[in-house]
């Protein structure tokens, strides 16, 4: 599975602790990120991110498309609700989930759910409705 992970700037270091605690399962699919918090999580994990573009530089459309051609499993983006900064990425993303039926966390109970649901196997859906689903190409 593709997981895209990505954070507001107040949510990085949640991030990065996330993926700590869970890096036994994400090890075992594809990670790719905005570059920034993809830096910090492989920098702290070890895992093999694979990098976009920073946001400000387009890396949430770049997410947003890998999701659009159906080649992101799973979104995890730790929303700060403080800030307003990203306010219209996390809804392009989210909006981008619900149309394509992307599992969609933006808080760290909820990516929790989806990780553990991952591992159980919950997800395995996508492999049907997304068969040519594949580790992505960057």
């Amino acid at each position: 599975m593709n997981i895209a992970i990505m954070s507001h700037d107040h949510k990085k270091e949640l991030m990065v602790q996330f993926c700590i605690a869970y890096c036994g399962i994400m090890s075992k699919h594809t990670v790719c990120a905005t570059n920034t918090t993809g830096r910090l999580v492989a920098e702290a994990t070890g895992l093999p991110v694979q990098l976009f573009l920073s946001h400000a530089h387009g890396g949430s459309q770049q997410i947003g498309a890998r999701i659009a051609y159906n080649e992101i499993d799973m979104v995890i983006f730790f929303n700060d609700p403080h800030s307003h900064d990203l306010d219209e990425d996390v809804n392009y993303i989210s909006r981008l989930c619900d149309q394509y039926s992307i599992p969609f966390a933006t808080n760290v109970a909820t990516a929790e759910m989806l990780i553990l649901g991952l591992e159980r196997g919950d997800l395995d859906w996508r492999n049907i409705v997304a068969p040519k689903s594949s580790p992505l190409k960057v």
